[in-house]
This record gives structure tokens, C-alpha cells and sequence, in this order.
């Protein structure tokens, strides 16, 4: 390497510095994260806030693990001042959850997948109410302090 070289090298490592450091925390901090694919239903019980698109639409669901059927979710969903029950699975990376405000009929469907490298705190995905509504995009974020 000539002195012009090694000038230039000099002058661009201060530079290259922040952005590779900040590149190798985002590796390290993913490297604790489990694969979508990986997670597992009760890997996604505590508080979640769902989102379907604007500022009206926020929920608050509360996941437990399933009385009944191990390794499956339930809990409630409030949503302008109701309260719906829900069951979730979580399957080779694939959310499912259905709503229902009677406990008996569903409502409407969740389907959508936990996002890479947010380790199990945000899924987001399809939501449809009944069988002919238009389907909406949802975000579901972790609020509690149980998320990894």
C-alpha cells in the first residue's frame, strides 16, 4: 500500500466506523432471536396492542396459554369498549387467531406471521371480519414487560 493509499485508508475508517459498529450490534442483538419459524405459541403470551390501520381501530389483546388445548392461546380482545374472546395458534412460524364476541361464533380471523428479528414482539398480518368483509392489514405489538 503506497502513502496515498494508506492516506485515503485513513481518512475513511473515522468515517466507516459508526455504520460497522452499528452494523455488528444489530447482528448480535438478532443472534438471541429466535427464527419466526422457531417461535412457539407460548413464546407469545402476555400483552399485545393490535393496530388495523388507524388510530380507531387499536386493540389490546391479552394472550394465556389454553386452558384445553396445550400448546394453543386464548384470551380477550378490547376494542372500543368491548371485550371479545380469542383463540390463537402459532404454527411452523404461521399466526392464526379467531374472534368472537359471543364465545360461540367467530367474528372475524387473524392470519399473519411474528417479523423477523423483533424476537417473538410484533406480528403482523390479515385481518377479516366474517367471511365477506375486506380483509385489513394488522400490526401487533408486545406492550409487556414479559417480551424477550
Amino acid at each position: 500500500m503506497n502513502a496515498m493509499e494508506r492516506s485515503f485508508a485513513a481518512r475513511l475508517a473515522p468515517a466507516l466506523l459508526p455504520a460497522l459498529l452499528l452494523a455488528a450490534a444489530s447482528v448480535l442483538a438478532a443472534e438471541g432471536c429466535p427464527e419466526p419459524a422457531d417461535l412457539q405459541a407460548a413464546d407469545l403470551v402476555g400483552t399485545w396492542e393490535a393496530d388495523l390501520g388507524n388510530r380507531w381501530d387499536r386493540a389490546q389483546v391479552e394472550l394465556v396459554p389454553h386452558p384445553t388445548f396445550p400448546g394453543s392461546l386464548s384470551g380477550t380482545l378490547r376494542r372500543a369498549g368491548t371485550v371479545s374472546r380469542v383463540a390463537a395458534d402459532l404454527d411452523d412460524g404461521e399466526f392464526a387467531m379467531e374472534e368472537s364476541a359471543d364465545g360461540a361464533r367467530i367474528d372475524a380471523t387473524w392470519f399473519g406471521a411474528p417479523v423477523a428479528g423483533q424476537c417473538g414482539r410484533e406480528i403482523r398480518g390479515r385481518w377479516q371480519a366474517g367471511e365477506d368483509g375486506q380483509p385489513r392489514g394488522f400490526v401487533m405489538k408486545r406492550v409487556d414487560a414479559a417480551a424477550r
